[in-house]
């Protein structure tokens, strides 16, 4: 075999698509990854907030990614826990950015825009790991958090911020 035949069927075995199971197992986890994180960044960006669908939708399915390469590859479920703390500690400065401290009073500005963007890296891993079930919950309880807490803070206003939440 000369070197060209075994260079183009190390491209062959390389770019080989995945069984038909292995196939649909990638497919359906990027997709919940990112419908639900498009859920979360549709209501983020209905309200107009900085982070809105396409960021929700690229942390979503880019930590979907993150998990699921390492569980396709072989690796032991737990390592890839490694894997995940990464994750997290990355998204805390992405959602840094998010976060404004608005003249020398105490009004901050993008905590929830932060917190938004950590819980759809956790919705995209949780959908990367096979668990589309919680990541569909989780996505569930979020929505109903930033959709109707700040209508019960504005019903029943106690202090200065309840009257005016930021998010």
């Amino acid at each position: 075999m000369s070197v060209f035949d075994q260079i183009g069927a190390s491209v062959a075995r390389e770019l080989a698509l995945p069984d038909v199971d292995t196939s649909t197992t990638i497919v359906v986890r990027v997709l919940v990854a990112a419908i639900l994180g498009g859920m979360v960044g549709w209501e983020r960006e209905h309200k107009g907030r900085a982070a809105g669908l396409k960021t929700h939708i690229l942390v979503s399915i880019g930590s979907a990614l993150f998990v699921l390469a390492p569980l396709l590859s072989g690796i032991d479920g737990s390592d890839v826990t490694r894997v995940m703390q990464g994750i997290v500690s990355g998204i805390g400065f992405l959602g840094a950015g998010a976060i404004l401290k608005l003249d020398k009073g105490e009004r901050i500005e993008g905590l929830t825009t932060a917190a938004g963007v950590w819980m759809t890296a956790a919705i995209g891993m949780a959908a990367g790991m096979g668990q589309e079930m919680v990541a569909l919950v989780t996505t569930v309880m979020a929505l109903l958090v930033v959709g109707a807490v700040p209508k019960l803070q504005r019903s029943n206003p106690k202090s200065p911020r309840d009257m005016h939440p930021d998010e």
